[in-house]
């Protein structure tokens, strides 16, 4: 036994460990890799994964003179409080709903315009047309917002006059709750869709042209190579993008919804998001709104794994 054991600790193809490289070490040879992901490992370390400490305020009664971890534990109370509240469902119902229906429209539109321009032959028209598209993408949520209210003012707004012109009578685009999601979600998808066809173009760019030139060789139509080369070229990409959408379907922002938010709209406009915004930072009920988010965030954690493990059963298209 003991001759075997010298020869294997001897045998230069079998490491016990003595040979093998440190953690340190391999770290050391690669040093320059560490360096370029640093600031992004220190940015999510700081700013995504250190607050995290805060999260167990939702399972306490804060107060900010006691501390953190000297507020008093009162376990899932405020957990139970939102649940059992008469706004429970309807905050539910417009986060889903907003959410659903800004995936229906904003989702396949994107797709939509980078096939419209990866068939666009005119080089010129291409990038006008690409570059009016991206522009309101660089516009902030504030100014959108600004132009929103100003283009559907009942006084001075020129979509509201242009409709009038028409002989239509104009709806209150700005007060009435049954326009609101609309109005919300066709600007939303004006200002994002031209910037969304960035990753699509990028992936039909990969498209090898012998294909297209073979097809075009057996006489298909410029139709049948859109739907058999590059919209198979596309669904990887598409079912990314997808789960991720899905992944964070209760996180609608607040910005947006609050500034466009008023008395009348209400009943249509208050969103998840926006009550936690009011219930920690208005009415300083710091525990409440914690737990409030924290749901938030396991609802739509547990949906981006549940979207990705059934892509990943039915396809090769998944994250993980």
């Amino acid at each position: 036994m003991q001759d075997t054991k010298t020869v294997i600790t001897s045998s230069p193809g079998v490491t016990l460990g003595k040979g093998h490289k440190s953690v340190w070490k391999r770290m050391l040879q690669n040093w320059e890799l560490y360096i370029f992901i640093a600031p992004a490992f220190f940015y999510f370390l700081i700013f995504a994964y250190g607050p995290m400490y805060g999260i167990q305020i939702a399972f306490k009664n804060f107060i900010p003179t006691m501390g953190i971890t000297g507020s008093p534990w009162v376990g899932f109370d405020h957990f139970i409080r939102f649940f059992d509240s008469y706004y429970f469902w309807d905050l539910l119902w417009n986060t889903l709903s907003i959410s659903l229906y800004e995936l229906a429209i904003g989702f396949p539109i994107p797709i939509i315009l980078a096939l419209a321009f990866n068939e666009v032959r005119n080089g010129f028209f291409k990038k006008i047309a690409q570059t009016v598209t991206y522009a309101p993408h660089f516009i902030s949520v504030v100014v959108m917002a600004g132009m929103i209210i100003t283009f559907l003012s009942p006084s001075t707004g020129i979509v509201v006059h242009m409709i009038e012109w028409l002989g239509f009578s104009s709806p209150d685009f700005l007060t009435d709750p049954r326009w609101f999601k609309t109005m919300y979600v066709f600007s939303g998808v004006w200002q994002s869709a031209g910037w969304g066809t960035i990753i699509y173009l990028a992936a039909l760019s990969g498209v090898d042209p012998g294909l297209h030139e073979a097809a075009v060789i057996d006489g298909a139509s410029r139709f049948q190579r859109l739907r058999h080369i590059n919209i198979p070229t596309l669904i990887p990409t598409m079912t990314i993008l997808l789960i991720l959408n899905i992944g964070s379907l209760l996180g609608v922002g607040f910005e947006k919804i609050l500034l466009l938010q008023n008395p009348l709209n209400m009943g249509s406009s208050d969103v998840i998001s926006t009550f936690v915004y009011r219930s920690g930072l208005v009415d300083a009920q710091y525990s409440f709104s914690t737990a409030i988010g924290l749901f938030n965030s396991v609802i739509n954690a547990v949906l981006l794994v549940v979207v990705n493990q059934v892509v990943r059963r039915t396809s090769e298209n998944s994250l993980w």
